[in-house]
């Protein structure tokens, strides 16, 4: 089974924030394994890098990607029999360089500004439809 990583920087602001990611993370588990490993502001990301995972860091000027083209990543990636995906988010100040170049992919949702715990919520939700996509489920429109 797939394994999920989200490394995250700093807290959720909302409490909203958190329940929406306690949702997708629930409903994740019928897809994958899935791990939140949430780190300080400030502190790297990279010890926390799974070696062997495919890493892609979030950051404005990455490629974008619709939902279909998430599932398809997500899904090559897996098939190559690579058995960890890892999305890196960065805090209030985003990722540095170095974070970035320790990954296999930039991937931006939007060239728009969003806080860091709003992209958290968006990238499980487009996780979890991706896996929707790839096992030709209702959820996806």
């Amino acid at each position: 089974m797939l394994t999920i990583t989200v490394i995250a920087a700093g807290k959720t602001s909302e409490r909203w924030q958190d329940e929406a990611c306690d949702e997708y993370i629930k409903r994740l588990g019928a897809f994958c394994k899935f791990r939140l490993i949430q780190i300080k502001e400030g502190e790297s990301a990279i010890p926390k890098l799974p070696a062997k995972a495919y890493k892609i860091a979030l950051c404005v000027e990455g490629v974008e990607l619709d939902s279909p083209g998430l599932a398809s990543l997500i899904g090559r990636t897996a098939s190559r029999g690579i058995s960890e995906i890892a999305f890196v988010i960065g805090g209030s100040d985003g990722l540095t360089e170095e974070e970035k170049a320790a990954c296999d992919l930039r991937l931006s949702f939007s060239r728009l500004t969003f806080p860091h715990g709003m992209i958290r919520v968006f990238l499980l939700e487009q996780i979890y439809r991706a896996f929707t996509i790839i096992k030709g489920l209702k959820y996806h429109k």
